[in-house]
């Protein structure tokens, strides 16, 4: 490098290099690839006139640099095109300089357009990697979305299971308080009584099933047969349970969904046919696990009351969640004709 003559020629494109070079300090999105190749082209002339000019082997340099940049930055044709005019360029100026008979800097000319496999390679790993971090991207995104659809499930869950232990019971107990109310102004003590002990009663059904719900809610997986016959006990249904087949280990999905729906079905036979027998039957088949809740008519009066219509609701949601079905609707014929039945199927 020097102030005049060849020097100044060598200072000169030195810069013209580096400024060149330094295009990869520009985020690949600022440029076009079109205006890239362009000064890269312009690039590998001043690296071969470098070549030229100086009489220092670090000036080879930066045609290495330049093509190495070129395989990383452009596309696979644009970058082997450019690296083989960079070859021929930097090995004809290196052939023309030899002397007679010595061309091994030629072959160092020559070899400049190597440096392109390197900065493909480089390019492939970028790629890899934005790949890479694009897929992890997506598998948090695709997680949060389960994230979301597993607390809304759950919060659907829990609405039914709210439902069936508050719907009913403070429905008849609101009831009952407001015929209390109504009886103050008659005076009919023995009626009054009545209807106060029909409500102590509902508040003791609503208490029993709270803490069969809590129960459930805190237990992963509860045993069927022995839940059903707890159940039953608790609402005064002694020995009422009748197993067929031979019993298996359902999943805590299943498990829930059948104690969920017996718990509606006795609910609603305890408020629209109270003293009325209650049958459940368990049927385990090679295809499916049957619950069937039978109900006989009332013996007691019934209380006039309208329900939310949202048990049989929970009741088809819970079952279409398993692949099931459930029906409902009076029995007609046997020793139970004139009552209700409730059966639900769950597939193995």
């Amino acid at each position: 490098m020097g102030l005049s003559g060849r020097g100044l020629a060598v200072v000169v494109l030195f810069v013209v290099n580096g400024a060149v070079l330094a295009v990869r300090l520009v985020p690949e999105s600022a440029l076009p690839d079109r205006l890239v190749t362009v000064w890269l082209a312009f690039g590998v002339l001043a690296a071969a006139a470098l070549i030229g000019t100086s009489r220092s082997g670090t000036s080879y340099l930066f045609a290495f640099f330049l093509v190495a940049f070129a395989g990383s930055r452009l596309d696979t044709r644009t970058a082997l095109v450019l690296a083989a005019s960079c070859s021929l360029l930097c090995g004809g100026v290196l052939y023309l300089q030899a002397e007679p008979g010595e061309y091994a800097t030629t072959v160092v000319g020559l070899a400049t357009g190597a440096a392109v496999l390197a900065g493909m390679a480089g390019r492939s790993r970028a790629q890899a990697t934005r790949s890479a971090i694009a897929a992890a991207e997506s598998a948090e995104k695709a997680a949060r979305a389960e994230a979301r659809t597993a607390v809304l499930a759950e919060r659907t869950r829990i609405a039914r299971d709210v439902h069936d232990v508050l719907a009913h019971s403070l429905a008849g107990i609101n009831m009952q308080l407001e015929l209390v109310d109504a009886l103050i102004d008659t005076g009919d003590l023995a009626k009054i009584r009545e209807a106060n002990g029909r409500a102590h009663s509902l508040v003791r059904e609503s208490l029993r099933q709270a803490q069969w719900t809590v129960h459930a809610l805190r237990e992963d997986h509860l045993p069927l047969r022995e839940s059903l016959t707890a159940m039953l006990e608790s609402s005064g249904h002694h020995d009422a349970l009748t197993v067929v087949g031979d019993v298996r280990e359902l999943s805590a999905q299943s498990t829930q969904c059948l104690l969920r729906i017996a718990q509606e079905a006795l609910t609603n036979a305890t408020r629209h046919a109270p003293g009325g027998a209650v049958g459940v039957e368990l049927t385990f088949t090679e295809e499916a696990t049957v619950l069937s809740v039978r109900n006989r008519p009332a013996t007691l009066p019934v209380a006039a009351a309208t329900g939310s219509g949202m048990g049989l609701i929970g009741m088809r949601e819970r079952i279409a969640l398993l692949g099931g079905t459930v029906t409902t609707g009076p029995v007609t014929t046997g020793p139970d004709s004139g009552g209700w039945q409730v059966e639900a199927v769950i597939p193995r």
